[in-house]
Formats: C-alpha cells, sequence, structure tokens
C-alpha cells in the first residue's frame, strides 16, 4: 500500500468516525483507535496519539458554539478539570509502561460500557435544592430551554469530582474523551441536567486530551504521517455530523452504532487476549 492510498482510506475512515461519533455522542476516538489499530494494524500507542490530537480538535470547535449558546456550565468545567487532568496525566504515564495487549482489552470493556451508557434513560429534572459545597464553589447554574431560562442545582460535588479523576486515568490511559463516565459523573452522580452534563463533558474534553497528549508527544508516539488525516478526518466528520443531527433520529442511530461498537469491542478484547498487539 502506497502512502496516498493510506492517507486517503485513513481520512475516509476519520471522517466517518467523526460522522459517528457526532451521531451518537460517543467521539471519534472510539471508532479512530480500533480502525487504526485492527484494520491498519497500526501500534495501539500511536492510535492513541492521534486520536488525542483528534479529541483536542473536535473538542475546541465544539465547545466554542456550546458556550455561546449558555449551556455549558463553564465554572464547573474549569472546577472538575482539575481531577481530570491530574488523572489524565496519570493514565497517560501508566499506560507507557502497559503492556499493548492489557491496554487493547481495558480499551474494548470502556466500550462496551461507553455503548451501554449512550442507551440509558437521560436526567433533565433540575434539581431546585443542592449541596452546602456547591453554593459556596458558586457551581449552581442554569440553562436555555425552549427560551426561558432554568435554574439548576448539584449535589454530592466530592463525589463527582472523584469520578472525575478515574475518567481522566482513562482518558489518558486509552486515548479517548471518557465522555461517558464524565456525563455519569455529572448527570447520575451530581444531578446535572443532561444537556449541560454532555456540553460541560465536550468542553472539558479538549483540555483533558492535551494533558495526556503532552507524555505521549515525549515519548514519541505522536506520528504526523498518521495524526494529519485523522484530525482532518474526524474534523469534517464530527461538522457534517452537527449538521445532519437535526434531520435524523439519534436514538436509532445510538441503537445501531452501539451494536457496531459492541463487537468492535469484542474484536478488541479477543485480539488483545490472543497477544495480537
Amino acid at each position: 500500500m502506497t502512502i496516498l492510498t493510506f492517507t486517503l482510506i485513513l481520512l475516509a475512515g476519520a471522517y466517518l468516525a467523526g460522522l459517528l461519533g457526532s451521531l451518537t455522542g460517543l467521539g471519534g476516538g472510539v471508532v479512530v483507535i480500533p480502525l487504526l489499530t485492527l484494520v491498519f494494524h497500526v501500534d495501539i500507542r500511536y492510535a492513541i496519539g492521534a486520536a488525542l490530537l483528534a479529541s483536542i480538535a473536535t473538542s475546541s470547535g465544539a465547545a466554542s458554539a456550546y458556550v455561546k449558546e449558555g449551556i455549558t456550565n463553564i465554572r464547573l468545567g474549569m472546577f472538575l478539570e482539575i481531577a481530570t487532568t491530574i488523572g489524565a496525566v496519570m493514565g497517560a504515564l501508566i499506560a507507557v509502561y502497559t503492556p499493548t495487549n492489557t491496554i487493547a482489552m481495558l480499551f474494548g470493556g470502556i466500550l462496551i460500557f461507553s455503548a451501554a451508557m449512550t442507551l440509558r434513560k437521560k436526567n433533565e429534572v433540575a434539581l431546585t435544592q443542592g449541596s452546602r459545597l456547591s453554593a459556596l464553589l458558586k457551581l449552581d447554574n442554569n440553562y436555555p430551554v425552549n427560551g426561558v431560562k432554568v435554574d439548576y442545582k448539584l449535589k454530592n460535588v466530592l463525589g463527582g469530582f472523584s469520578m472525575m479523576t478515574v475518567a481522566g486515568v482513562v482518558s489518558g490511559l486509552l486515548g479517548i474523551g471518557s465522555g461517558a463516565l464524565k456525563v455519569l459523573a455529572m448527570d447520575t452522580t451530581m444531578k446535572i441536567p443532561f444537556k449541560v452534563s454532555t456540553t460541560t463533558s465536550n468542553f472539558m474534553i479538549g483540555v483533558t486530551a492535551a494533558a495526556s497528549a503532552v507524555v505521549y508527544l515525549q515519548r514519541g508516539y505522536m506520528d504526523p504521517g498518521i495524526a494529519f488525516p485523522v484530525i482532518l478526518g474526524v474534523l469534517g466528520g464530527a461538522f457534517t455530523g452537527s449538521k445532519l443531527l437535526t434531520r435524523m433520529n439519534p436514538k436509532v442511530l445510538r441503537i445501531i452504532f452501539c451494536v457496531a461498537i459492541t463487537f468492535v469491542a469484542i474484536e478488541m478484547i479477543y485480539n488483545g487476549y490472543q497477544h495480537k498487539f
């Protein structure tokens, strides 16, 4: 396979990854890494490095739109980013010394968890009574619903902070935004409305990925020949997905995508178990 052919195929695959990730909310990394490792047989650490750079690019683009709409809780995002950044650096350092087959099996497990999380019932109830710590840190906020500002309060701030550290470790270790874990921490643990938790998670993903990317860059796991087409493809796919989202039924897409991702996850776990990475 020539370099041009490899680049074009990778660009098309990354575009599809960005499109599916945008439509389902799982992010492009969950498709890019299996694509690189299973199809192109790229070392999983180089695949993670490329996925981290793609996460930074897509998060930076999408986050600005949500901030402008007033949905993202910036103060909460910056507070929880302390936990995810610490976790991301820890995860990236662990990944450097972890066997690639172990990373592959862990990645497969997180894929299955992420797929299941997209099908669960979403929390859209805004709490009217929150915790003292939430009020002290001024994390309570509001978001627009049909043109009307709806106030919400937070609970269990320390529990959410702890879960964010775990999400950061997973992000740094596996090279994905770990959005499912972040949304779970905010939506289920802290009782934040789903729209706020997803947009705030998107706002945080870029910073978390940047912290992990530094470690991968220092270790030489950033290959421009792989990363460049992946970033371009994922960005293009995410932009197209944001336009198509209003015209398509996201629930049907999530079900189809979750089934496909589960098969990919099983393949990753099997290959990792057989030491094929």
